[in-house]
């Protein structure tokens, strides 16, 4: 019984993702919005459009976006410019 339960939840999952019904990854950008660098998981648009932002880079994680700001403009936060 428990093998059919296993057979049956991974029948699932790889009927989902087929389908497509499986989320997309969230991702993240770094930005300049404001004057200052930081990371949304807004889209590019999104921030052009809400926020005024230019986008430096986007990463699969949290914390790649944090090590390119940190590599490229020393912190998140600090005063930037989209020209």
């Amino acid at each position: 019984m428990t093998r059919r339960l296993v057979c049956g939840a991974i029948a699932m999952v790889l009927a989902m993702i087929g389908s497509g019904a499986v989320l997309a990854q969230t991702s993240y950008g770094v930005f300049c919005a404001n004057g200052r660098i930081e990371i949304d998981s807004r889209s590019e648009e999104e921030m052009r459009r809400q926020r005024g932002a230019c986008q430096f880079g986007r990463f699969p994680f949290r914390t790649d976006a944090e090590n390119f700001a940190r590599k490229n403009f020393k912190s998140v936060g600090v005063p930037c410019s989209c020209r």
